[in-house]
């Protein structure tokens, strides 16, 4: 490890670091038993099983533990409630809150998996699992690190958060936001707040681009399929818009840039992805040997994923939209639509000179003996709840593991990406709540 963090004294740092050495076969042994727990959402399983394991952890290191059920929240429910787990450990005199905040939550496992997508197997180094990568190895990361400075450091002062919380894979709405909304991020209560999503150990993530997601309907009229001239069929309506897009849309945003430190280069460029596509009847259901009527469709519906950038407002992104389908309006008889507009996040951009962000990078270059690298998710995560309701600014992601095999087959975390990146979290909280006196 490479000597001088701002801050913090060597005997200190050298003592937190060691003791993340010693805890290696607790940390894998911990991010094992959270991928073993299936927290798949949609839509929702398990949630309560992993942060009552959470909260037995985090009590037997001295946090005090909160449950919250965020009622009423998008897919909240008696058979799948939206649990989420607070722990918070009180220093021995006043000063700032650190706070780590992992999401429980994970996405369908998928095909191609060559391992139990569950079974937290280790081998070659690494720990494979759906959320391995996303984020349950940053979530047992940070438990580890807030453990190991604790230990080192009994008479920090301020306080040290650790949340689980839900949805963040559906948009953080029974999660982070609700949380947020209860009053959880007030920059009166936490100060600095760390989010171990899977950006690389040496990066930095200092916010997102912006979504705006919307449904488009396009609408026909039934008709006896053998007579489609006596209908007006939705999807080729559909097929019109999608036309207008590969035609205008895709060109203009592909020239579109950033100067957001976006990762991967194609997300410095303005995007949008067709999410889905449905057109006349509903699949039927699994085991139906019958056949489809014979019918015009007479409605069509596409939900668009619109990623933009900090130098783009919604507004702008809707109206794209709407000139769109007004120019396809204008050229097709009959053509007639209805957009309405799901969700938006504005883009997000923490600044490099917030004290988080320092202490961060101060810590990434005592582990690693370089400067860290700067970077930005083509992809919202839960930062968006905690600067948009919160108000709290000093927020970034920074967490072991690579963002190209979230949501992949056979995802991993390395067990020395984890070490390494628990050493950086836990000099961070030396340099966040122990200055040198």
């Amino acid at each position: 490890m490479a000597a001088g963090m701002h801050g913090v004294q060597a005997k200190e740092a050298g003592d937190v670091t060691a003791r993340v050495d010693a805890a290696r076969d607790d940390l894998v042994a911990l991010t094992q038993d959270l991928i073993r727990i299936p927290t798949l959402n949609p839509p929702g399983d398990c949630y309560r099983d992993i942060c009552d394991y959470l909260a037995a952890r985090l009590k037997r290191s001295g946090f005090a533990v909160e449950l919250l059920r965020a009622e009423g929240t998008p897919g909240d429910s008696d058979r799948y409630p939206r649990w989420n787990v607070v722990a918070r450990r009180e220093g021995r005199r006043p000063g700032p809150c650190v706070h780590f905040n992992s999401h429980t939550d994970v996405v369908e496992t998928g095909k191609g998996w060559t391992v139990d997508p569950f079974g937290g197997e280790e081998k070659d180094g690494r720990i494979y699992g759906r959320g391995a990568c996303d984020m349950k190895g940053g979530l047992a990361a940070s438990i580890v690190a807030a453990e190991a400075f604790i230990a080192a450091c009994p008479d920090y002062p301020g306080a040290i958060e650790i949340s689980g919380t839900a949805d963040e894979e559906t948009g953080g709405y029974g999660g982070v936001s609700w949380l947020a909304e209860k009053g959880y991020f007030d920059p009166a209560r936490v100060q600095h707040v760390i989010i171990p999503e899977p950006l690389n150990k040496d990066r930095i993530c200092l916010g997102h681009r912006g979504v705006w997601w919307a449904e488009i309907e396009t609408h026909g009229r039934i008709a006896h399929g053998s007579m489609p001239f006596l209908g007006d069929c939705a999807v080729r309506h559909m097929g019109a818009v999608v036309q207008e897009m590969e035609a205008s849309l895709f060109p203009a945003l592909a020239t579109r840039t950033t100067a957001m430190p976006v990762v991967p280069d194609g997300a410095r460029h303005s995007t949008m992805n067709i999410n889905s596509f449905h057109g006349g009847q509903a699949e039927p259901e699994p085991g139906y040997t019958g056949f489809p009527s014979a019918c015009v469709p007479d409605s069509a519906r596409m939900i668009v994923d619109r990623r933009y950038l900090i130098e783009e407002n919604a507004e702008d992104v809707r109206q794209d939209v709407v000139d769109l389908l007004e120019r396809v309006k204008a050229a097709r008889a009959g053509f007639s639509y209805d957009l309405r507009e799901l969700w938006q996040v504005s883009p997000t951009m923490t600044d490099r000179d917030a004290p988080v962000v320092r202490s961060v990078a101060r810590a990434i270059e005592a582990v690693f003996d370089r400067p860290a690298s700067y970077v930005v998710s083509p992809g919202t995560y839960d930062q968006k709840h905690i600067d948009r309701i919160g108000r709290l600014k000093d927020c970034i992601a920074y967490g072991p593991g690579i963002l190209d095999l979230a949501h992949q087959p056979d995802e991993y975390v390395g067990i020395d990406d984890m070490m390494e990146s628990a050493k950086v979290m836990a000099l961070a909280l030396c340099d966040l709540l122990k200055p040198a006196e």
